[in-house]
């Protein structure tokens, strides 16, 4: 695992307002809080080895059987146990520049970067870059490539659909964490064929998806609560993205979700984040570290009106 994920205020004091997680802070979470609180009792005993309750209540919300998903600790569990297993296939590709895990997780298990590997990893929406990648141009992939794994983590934060790809060499990834905006919890499932998933419950750590998480996903399956209205979230997202534009030396790009990969060309992206967090408390997401970025490469999500206002304000204190 790469260090130099977002949501890194740990390193700082005083942060007031997260921009570096891809997740909105201000949802009402106090429902699900009230609940777990109630239910707290639970961390006296062990959780079900492997989280089968959960993973048929996920699979009812997501007209599957059950037998085609598997609910794991966050996605990334997801992508370390599919590397895991895919192995010995030897070979991956990546579009970059994505989320490093994908990378990390083939590596770790021997495999090996190459032009037409026979994994291929597709972020879908992308991040960092908020770009979504259409049915033809995804179907092409899974022809290419022996398998296709598509990480659609950030689905829920974009009103563009996106493509159901329902083929035996295609696995997808998804994530509850991001939908549910609860990513200490580390929730998330993998959809895939039948026999794919038999592979992968093989390889899983008893109890990986502690008690408290399959408790909280349990009760999100029940409620399935609507925690944002999307879009106008992701018309405050535009409009963030505009008023970063009108300020010189920062360019945001496009984006079709609620994150935005932007640049600053006078001084670094680490610079910057250094003076937003000492000066500020925000936290942004110094992106220089992903494949094919540069120094100067920061990534913002887009958070209240108020909040958004006050990183504007912030950055155009900046001496640019």
């Amino acid at each position: 695992m790469i260090d130099g994920h977002g949501d890194d205020g740990y390193k700082y004091k005083g942060i007031r307002m997260n921009f570096s997680s891809n997740i909105p802070t201000f949802v009402d979470l106090s429902a699900l809080e009230e609940h777990l609180r109630s239910r707290i009792s639970i961390i006296r005993t062990y959780p079900e080895p492997s989280p089968r309750a959960l993973e048929g209540k996920v699979a009812d919300f997501i007209g599957k059987i059950a037998s085609q998903v598997m609910v794991t600790s966050g996605a990334t569990e997801a992508i370390y146990l599919i590397a895991q297993l895919l192995s010995c296939v030897k070979t991956f590709t990546i579009t970059h520049p994505t989320f490093s895990e994908y990378e990390s997780a083939c590596r770790m298990f021997g495999m090996q970067e190459a032009e037409a590997g026979a994994v291929c990893w597709l972020c879908n929406p992308n991040n960092p870059t908020g770009e979504i990648f259409d049915e033809a141009y995804i179907r092409q992939l899974a022809s290419k490539h022996r398998w296709l794994i598509i990480d659609q983590s950030y689905e829920d934060y974009t009103l563009k659909p996106l493509p159901t790809i329902d083929l035996p060499n295609v696995i997808c990834l998804h994530s509850m964490t991001k939908r549910y905006c609860i990513p200490g919890l580390r929730l998330g499932y993998l959809t895939a064929s039948k026999q794919v998933i038999e592979q992968l419950q093989q390889l899983r750590r008893p109890w990986s998806v502690n008690a408290m998480a399959i408790e909280a996903g349990l009760w999100l399956m029940e409620h399935r609560p609507q925690w944002i209205d999307m879009s106008a979230y992701l018309a405050e997202a535009q409009r963030l993205r505009s008023a970063l534009n009108t300020i010189p030396g920062i360019h945001a790009q496009e984006t079709q979700t609620n994150f935005m990969l932007c640049t600053i060309k006078a001084h670094t992206a680490l610079e910057l984040k250094e003076y937003l967090a000492s000066e500020h408390g925000i936290l942004i997401r110094d992106a220089s570290n992903y494949y094919g970025l540069t120094p100067h490469h920061f990534r913002v999500a887009a958070q209240r009106p108020e909040d958004n206002d006050e990183l504007l304000k912030a950055i155009r204190n900046y001496d640019l």
